[in-house]
């Protein structure tokens, strides 16, 4: 499998791929990324080239979003002071499920991080979505503290609070990495 830029080109597949995991999660119960994540949001994302798809030869097995900024609200000032990396919208297709891609794209996130010379791989996960905690912590992360203040990127109420972070470092993620160096 290759991981490479998105492109804007890939924006079809990105918001089908964010469709097809909330009707998914809607069966388990939750109602993470119910409602719909602006276009032109994600179109600027894939613009500026913190977009990541995971390809297993023509076809799109997940995606990730790793950038430099936060998320208005979420981290304090001391925890912005330190070099971070965010990881936001990470997904995989549910054909491609129960393959650790999501284990494996949190290991190149945090060996990217490291070769960028940053301390931290950080996440915002769903306050409400406990299985997808417990997996975070699981994956090495410690719970910093939930907020709950404030307003949702795409509108509402702030629901992806969960603050979570593990220190960046070197890691053998298996994918065959197309894409310029951090």
């Amino acid at each position: 499998m290759k991981i490479a830029l998105a492109a804007p080109e890939d924006l079809p597949k990105l918001l089908a791929f964010r469709q097809e995991a909330a009707a998914w999660l809607r069966e388990l119960g939750s109602d993470q990324w119910s409602r719909p994540y602006p276009a032109d949001r994600l179109l600027a994302a894939i613009e500026s080239d913190t977009v990541f798809m995971v390809r297993d030869g023509g076809v799109t097995a997940a995606t990730i979003t790793l950038t430099s900024e936060a998320e208005e609200g979420l981290w304090n000032e001391q925890e912005l002071s330190e070099p971070s990396l965010f990881i936001n919208k990470l997904t995989v297709g549910r054909k491609h499920a129960g393959q650790n891609l999501g284990g494996r794209l949190l290991d190149w996130a945090g060996d990217r991080a490291f070769r960028a010379s940053v301390k931290w791989l950080r996440l915002d996960a769903w306050t409400t979505n406990e299985a997808l905690q417990r997996y975070y912590l699981r994956q090495g992360f410690e719970h910093v503290r939930t907020v709950r203040e404030g307003v949702a990127v795409n509108g509402g109420p702030r629901v992806s609070g969960w603050l979570a972070q593990r220190a960046a470092c070197p890691a053998d993620h298996g994918f065959a990495d197309e894409t310029p160096a951090p």
